[in-house]
């Protein structure tokens, strides 16, 4: 099938390699034209692990296409909406992008109409795939589908091209059959359903998720009271087959571009209905002050944080991706820098996207240069190189031997018996 992807974003970007990698052909279309000049050439602007390869690979094919204008995809069947939809200064969703790729689909279509489906992809407010719907009324055989995306960063391809399900909302059962030929060959259960409930699946989903991390996060508080293990805790509770171990790691705080934009979104949109949602609004609260809770152990240990240097093992918001968007490790510099903390930082991929807006930490090219003279080092992300380190040579670095550990991920036993003072979270 034809097929156009607006946006070539983190959702936009995967979505087309993975529909050429399944044999459409595909044409990414973006506004910014030095991305597109990038693309052309296989670079991706985003880090996930086989993305770039696999771009390449379409590329080369000629199974994907890039471009700054959509009339250039009149031929396209199918229609992907894989815009940005930040969360606006009163926590609802900007549509903002979303309303001007529609705007744009319309005169395209006015202008060369043939039979086409609209496919939003964007994580949107419930109602908006009747909205947009409404909005091209006019527009004969202009279908639109909500069909959500449920990609992991670190794991987008597989999940892309593998996913676990698929969801699909519409109205009528021709769209419904052209997206059984777009995803046809793909092993997956489907859900055919009205577009709300499709975009409610997504939001529904993420807060679910986020509520699972809080959860523990608040366990884990009192563990570190108590003196029991939320390891142990964890497994004990994910052997339980109605609960499973997804998701019930205590840590820092859950970070990135979904789970913080959609759960204050699904909590807006309650309250414009006059409905409370408790449970997301106490997950929301308890991620919110993680960092906070996590900073006073580091406070404790050390008495006073002014003028010590801290040293800060990994950036972004999960390994395996550059994403630094609502990073606990963001929240954690600016407290540390308004206590008069040194900070020395290092990640992988996300350093630079960091640099811009905390210029005045040292980044450095390894987790031994980063722990040199510190007086407490924070895991912040569990990249591999932060987590397996040489730990002799890691506490010969160290001002005074302080781990803190933000992802239980760190070998309590063999630091502390190394000679480490080791502070996990709610761990015994």
């Amino acid at each position: 099938m034809k097929v156009a992807v607006i946006g070539t974003g983190y959702v936009g970007l995967t979505t087309a390699v993975s529909l050429a990698m399944n044999g459409h052909e595909v044409m990414g279309i973006d506004l910014v034209e030095a991305k597109i000049i990038k693309l052309r050439q296989g670079l991706s602007p985003i880090y996930e692990p086989g993305l770039e390869e696999a771009l390449a690979h379409v590329l080369q094919k000629g199974v994907l296409t890039f471009t700054t204008n959509l009339m250039d995809a009149r031929e396209a069947e199918v229609l992907f909406v894989c815009v940005g939809t930040p969360e606006s200064a009163d926590g609802t969703a900007d549509l903002s992008y979303l309303h001007a790729s529609v705007t744009e689909i319309q005169a395209m279509h006015k202008k060369f109409p043939h039979n086409r489906t609209i496919v939003i992809k964007s994580t949107v407010p419930v109602g908006t795939g009747d909205w947009v719907a409404n909005l091209l009324h006019e527009c004969s055989a202009l279908h639109v589908v909500s069909n959500p995306e449920f990609l992991r960063e670190g794991n987008a391809l597989l999940d892309a091209l593998e996913p676990p399900r698929i969801v699909i909302g519409a109205n009528d059962q021709e769209p419904f059959a052209v997206m059984e030929g777009l995803y046809k060959g793909i092993k997956a259960p489907r859900v055919k359903t009205t577009r709300p409930n499709a975009e409610l699946i997504k939001y529904a989903s993420n807060a679910f998720l986020a509520t699972r991390i809080s959860f523990m996060n608040e366990l884990a508080r009192l563990s570190s009271v108590i003196g029991t293990d939320i390891l142990t805790v964890a497994q004990g509770m994910g052997l339980d087959n109605r609960i499973g171990p997804e998701f019930l790691r205590a840590g820092v705080g859950y970070g990135g571009s979904c789970f913080p934009k959609d759960t204050i979104a699904l909590l807006q949109l309650a309250q414009e209905k006059g409905v409370s949602l408790s449970i997301v609004d106490k997950a929301r609260e308890v991620n919110t002050t993680q960092p906070e809770w996590f900073l006073e152990h580091v406070q404790r240990q050390l008495s006073d944080l002014n003028g010590k240097q801290i040293a800060l093992l990994g950036l972004a918001f999960k390994p395996d991706t550059d994403d630094i968007r609502e990073a606990p490790s963001l929240k954690i510099i600016k407290a540390l820098q308004q206590k008069g903390s040194l900070i020395t930082a290092y990640d992988p991929i996300a350093s630079p996207a960091v640099s811009k807006l905390f210029p005045d930490v040292l980044y450095v090219q390894t987790p031994t240069e980063a722990c040199k003279g510190a007086h407490a080092a924070l895991l912040l992300t569990e990249w591999k190189q932060c987590v397996s380190l040489d730990w002799s040579e890691i506490y010969a670095s160290m001002a005074l031997p302080n781990l803190f550990d933000g992802r239980n991920a760190w070998p309590m036993k063999e630091v502390r018996e190394a000679g480490f003072h080791y502070t996990g979270v709610g761990r015994s």
